[in-house]
């Protein structure tokens, strides 16, 4: 045992005056101690005070994740049925040949829009969705660090998604494929392709809040003693494709932003005649779409290892080399995109390469199969409903797996591409290694989540009508394929050897509805008269089956210390000390939310985290940076930057209200004689982890346009066009050095501020800021004399002149909100995580000022 009041700090070095004092880790007498019963009833009332969910209309201003994780997973359940629907109408009109059900028109908007929504409102949604609902119970949390943070993205998510998929009932959805394409996209009259380009540009935010929510609280919300060499496999997978979407997003948002600078502007960063080109749209699609392919699937295998160790009742065989081989499909998925481009006139030397990369993705894949099919046959095996869909994903998944070596064959793939055979490698991957399992989840924590069981024999009705429907209407599309007919075509002609199998899709396809259909109908018919469920009705072992029946909304009565990978099998008495209240934060004396933050690798506690509570400003924050997004698809600019500016407004009162105060302790009990500060800043922080988490994703996003720069450089033999003028040398320069003062200044600022010298700390910020606009003003000017739509040339300088003047305004703003946080008491010489988030922002500013400036100011010199 440790006992952290009686450690000396290092040598030379003044005591940390916020660090933990008192022993650490509780020994088993410490925790065999009683409670005292009428102290844990008091204790238990001011818990359930302060986390009382809101009642009446008041309820959506909850921002708890039992609340948010449910509006999520039911808006995108919903999403999912609707696009269900198109489906099935796309499936009648290719019933028979020549048919006319819906015209060609119609039937382009069906097949883009079950296909966007399937992919930006089901698969990635529902995954972010479910890990919000069920991490913190995983991890012994109270909640996610930034709970308000997942309410906004909900609320974000559900405007943007009503946004674009109502826009089919009004006959102006995107008709150009769910990948958008130019020419066809750029060029589509009507406001079809801004809808798809904003509407799902808008949700993309809401993916990525939800992405830094789920790593930060991963790292950082882990009960005292969970290392991570022994937290859940479902966090690890949480971890992974958390990184996946902070990678993967931003280059689409880039593309996005570059598509929706050609079709509001006309600068001509895709149209070839002005010196643009397509193919740099299909780079850019295809880094996100492909690992997009195992965004969805790696959630759906985290589900599975959690189900296949309860039903196997043994701890899972390999749980390293499942970490290590997650973390290398995610990392893999990166390299596989080009398999997408086989046909667009590719080197060969690219072809092999990306060939080979797409073949090897099957190594780590197949590891994790093979260490749940070890788990299972050295288990004592007890089949259950949760099994039976994760066997049938897992036999879908690995046909789909094997057509997809045969599609990452270049010759092959010439000969199948764009056919229906794609189309039945699609459904087989992604049903298989996502519908079925992610069922199977709904199954299985469905007792943790409404305290209730849904029934067997439904649940097997649903199964064998959704199983065999599958396979009768996705089987017969490989020879469809072979056969030669293409995807996406309205309607075909009789007689080519298409008709009955078409017709076999169709009604099968029926039959897939049936079975969702009684799955739907299970999940929400009324369940009163069902009898209290027992605690843990699958015997698992890992923590969220110590959750509470009937429901609490505290998450857990007190934080457990967690010595093992499956604490309910392995620690004895757990559960009933952490009832009891024996654990950390028993109590919540001043009725406040909060949860015990701790260390990245060994989890040892560090702080308590006060935790934000039901709010409207999430909604409100929401709902204008919708109208941001969505106003500029109809060409209302006036009413977007109000909106932009009103939700700037809220967020700013958000994060001034509720976040960063001096607490009235500094150091609270947190249970087991163990006392913790109250507020960290810098590194040991939930608000920096979030911060350097969003700006590896920002920087991913800008990397993506100056890819573009060197994408035209290296592809285009007229970039830059001769004698064509640049941006403004000296102007461009002033601009580097008036943004890297302004950082530099912030950097002192932040020195000072700890030092307790105020005064030089404010004036260092209030220059900082006019620095930073003066930067950012002089680079608008450098480029003010380019006309953007004469060639992508100039067109790629404004870009780049847009990103960094964005960003600097942002900066000014958050350089603006320290220093008023310095004079209206803050942000104090001891109370500076303001500071310390701004200066990491900063940062990363930097380094893309100082990219941007090469590229702007140097390299047309270089290039001429």
């Amino acid at each position: 045992m440790t006992d952290r009041e009686e450690t000396p700090p290092p040598s030379g070095k003044e005591p940390d005056q916020r660090a933990p004092v008192g022993p650490y880790p509780p020994t088993e007498a410490m925790l065999a101690e009683p409670v005292d019963p009428a102290l844990s009833a008091a204790q238990t009332a001011r818990l359930k005070k302060a986390w009382e969910t809101p009642k009446g209309w008041r309820y959506w201003s909850a921002v708890n994740n039992t609340e948010v994780g449910v509006w999520y997973s039911l808006t995108a359940l919903c999403f999912m049925l609707l696009a269900g629907l198109m489906a099935l109408l796309i499936r009648l009109q290719l019933a028979v040949p020549e048919n006319d059900l819906v015209s060609a028109d119609r039937f382009n908007q069906l097949f883009t829009m079950h296909g966007s929504a399937m992919m930006f409102l089901f698969a990635v949604p529902i995954f972010e969705a479910i890990s919000i609902l069920i991490l913190p119970a995983l991890l012994g949390a109270r909640d996610m660090p930034f709970p308000r943070l997942s309410a906004f993205g909900y609320w974000c998510f559900l405007i943007g998604g009503i946004f674009v998929i109502s826009s089919i009932f009004f006959d102006i959805a995107p008709r150009a494929g769910w990948f958008m394409y130019p020419p066809l996209a750029t060029e589509d009259p009507g406001p079809g392709s801004d809808i798809w380009l904003l509407g799902l540009s808008f949700i993309e935010v809401a993916s990525i809040a939800a992405a830094v929510e789920l790593i930060v609280g991963s790292l950082k919300c882990r009960p005292p003693g969970m290392r991570v060499n022994i937290m859940p496999l479902y966090a690890w997978y949480v971890m992974v494709v958390g990184g996946m979407i902070l990678f993967a997003f931003p280059p689409l948002i880039a593309g996005d932003f570059l598509f929706e600078l050609e079709r509001s502007l006309d600068w001509p960063f895709f149209d070839p005649t002005r010196g643009g080109d397509p193919m740099l749209w299909q780079h850019l699609f295809w880094i996100f779409g492909h690992p997009e392919v195992y965004i969805v699937f790696l959630p759906s295998i985290a589900i599975a290892a959690m189900v296949v160790p309860t039903v196997a009742r043994r701890p899972i065989l390999g749980y390293s080399w499942i970490v290590l081989s997650a973390v290398g499909t995610g990392f893999l998925s990166f390299g596989l995109w080009v398999h997408h481009m086989f046909t667009t006139g590719l080197p060969n030397i690219s072809l092999g390469f990306f060939s080979a990369a797409s073949q090897a993705v099957v190594i780590p894949t197949g590891i994790q199969i093979f260490a749940f099919l070890a788990t299972l046959m050295v288990g004592r095996v007890k089949v259950n409903l949760p099994m039976l869909w994760i066997a049938g994903g897992l036999a879908i998944f690995t046909a789909g797996g094997l057509t997809g070596v045969m599609l990452a064959i270049a010759p092959f793939d010439f000969q199948a591409h764009d056919s229906y055979f794609v189309v039945a490698h699609l459904h087989y991957t992604l049903f298989g290694g996502m519908v079925f399992p992610i069922i199977a989840g709904v199954y299985y924590f469905f007792p943790f989540i409404r305290k209730k069981m849904l029934s067997e024999k439904l649940g097997k009705w649903a199964f064998w009508l959704i199983f065999i429907g599958f396979n009768m209407t996705f089987l017969p599309m490989h020879l469809t394929g072979l056969l030669g007919m293409p995807r996406r075509i309205y309607a075909y002609p009789g007689g080519l050897g298409w008709d009955w199998l078409n017709m076999l899709s169709t009604v099968a396809s029926f039959v897939i509805a049936a079975g969702f259909a009684v799955f739907v109908f299970d999940l929400i018919r009324p369940k009163t008269k069902q009898p209290q469920i027992p605690r843990n009705p699958w015997g698992g072992g890992t923590l969220e089956w110590s959750h509470d029946v009937p429901e609490e909304a505290w998450g857990v009565r007190s934080i457990p210390h967690i010595t093992s990978r499956y604490p309910l099998w392995d620690q004895p008495k757990l559960v009933e000390r952490m009832d009891a209240g024996r654990y950390y934060l028993p109590d919540a004396s001043e009725e406040t939310r909060e949860t015990i933050i701790t260390s990245v690798i060994d989890a040892e506690p560090l702080y308590i985290q006060t935790v934000t509570g039901p709010t409207w400003k999430t909604l409100w924050a929401a709902g204008f940076t919708g109208g941001c997004f969505i106003f500029p698809t109809f060409g209302f600019y006036e009413p977007a930057v109000a909106c932009g500016i009103i939700a700037a407004c809220f967020i700013i009162w958000w994060l001034w209200s509720d976040t960063a105060w001096p607490p009235k302790e500094e150091m609270k009990d947190a249970g087991l004689g163990l006392r913790l500060p109250t507020y960290a800043s810098g590194p040991k922080s939930v608000g920096w982890w979030a911060m350097w988490i969003t700006m590896l994703g920002d920087a991913t996003a800008f990397s993506s346009v100056i890819f573009g720069f060197f994408f035209y450089w290296t592809a285009k033999e007229d970039f830059p066009p001769e004698g064509a003028a640049g941006p403004t040398g000296w102007l461009v320069l002033l601009a580097v050095v008036g943004i890297l003062a302004g950082w530099a200044l912030s950097l002192l600022a932040r020195n000072r501020n700890r030092a307790g010298d105020l005064s030089t700390t404010r004036i260092a910020l209030g220059v900082a800021a006019v620095a930073t606009a003066i930067g950012g003003a002089s680079l608008v000017f450098s480029v003010l004399h380019l006309d953007g739509k004469e060639h992508v040339y100039p067109a790629v300088m404004s870009a780049i002149t847009i990103w960094i003047v964005a960003h600097a305004a942002v900066a000014v703003v958050m350089q603006l909100y320290c220093l008023a946080g310095s004079v209206f008491g803050k942000m104090t010489p001891r109370h500076d995580a303001d500071i310390w988030n701004v200066t990491l922002f900063l940062h990363f500013h930097a380094i893309s000022v100082l990219v941007a400036g090469g590229v702007m100011g140097l390299a047309p010199m270089v290039l001429s």
